[in-house]
């Protein structure tokens, strides 16, 4: 892992990704990077219409964690601070893959590429994953405008999409760290305890790559 940590969590949308990232944040005292989600202006009309909006969504998304890398590399990393975000760059081909088709696929794939190709890459990935109805519930307990529209069907794919893509990630990728968390058995929000187990496990990795 190198001296700095920089642990990314991720899973698909509702599996509370950053309710658990601010948690490290805060025990550990990591750097925390939170992915702009409520400012994308292109949100809603992407829920009503994904064929119609999605390249537009998935631009805006990738520009601006692009941004987000681009500052965190510059003033966190570069002055050997330890990071926590909640996500991982790679969402974006993920989602891309899901809602993009033939010439606009290629195009965005290219731009990820280009963008992507020196933007530092998280040491550890915390995977948290979930059945359909404890997502929908998280979500449902959120609140997110935008949110209440969301086709339960998209979600259930885009969960079988994070699994097959973890999958992928971790033969890519056998020196990068995975903990994997079974959203449905774990509460790391309501359960002191079950936090403290991810906290503890998250510890013996980072001393055991130092």
């Amino acid at each position: 892992m190198g001296n700095i940590p920089f642990i990314t969590v991720e899973g698909p949308i509702g599996a509370g990704k950053t309710s658990l990232a601010q948690a490290i944040s805060r025990h550990f005292k990591f750097h925390l990077l939170k992915e702009i989600v409520d400012e994308n202006p292109f949100l809603n009309k992407f829920y009503e219409d994904i064929d119609e909006w999605s390249f537009q969504t998935e631009m805006f998304f990738l520009c601006n964690r692009y941004k987000q890398l681009e500052d965190i590399q510059s003033k966190v990393l570069s002055e050997k601070q330890s990071l926590v975000a909640d996500y991982h760059i790679f969402k974006n081909l993920i989602f891309a893959t899901r809602t993009l088709k033939g010439e606009q696929l290629d195009k965005y794939v290219q731009i990820y590429d280009i963008l992507t190709k020196d933007m530092p890459a998280p040491n550890m990935v915390i995977y948290i994953h979930a059945s359909l109805d404890t997502l929908l519930s998280r979500i449902s307990m959120r609140g997110r405008e935008f949110e209440k529209g969301m086709d339960p069907a998209y979600l259930q794919q885009l969960s079988s999409d994070y699994e097959r893509f973890m999958n992928e990630f971790e033969e890519k990728h056998p020196h990068t760290p995975i903990i994997r968390i079974n959203g449905d058995e774990v509460d790391f929000v309501k359960k002191q305890a079950d936090l403290s187990s991810i906290l503890d496990e998250i510890s013996k990795r980072i001393k055991k790559e130092q």
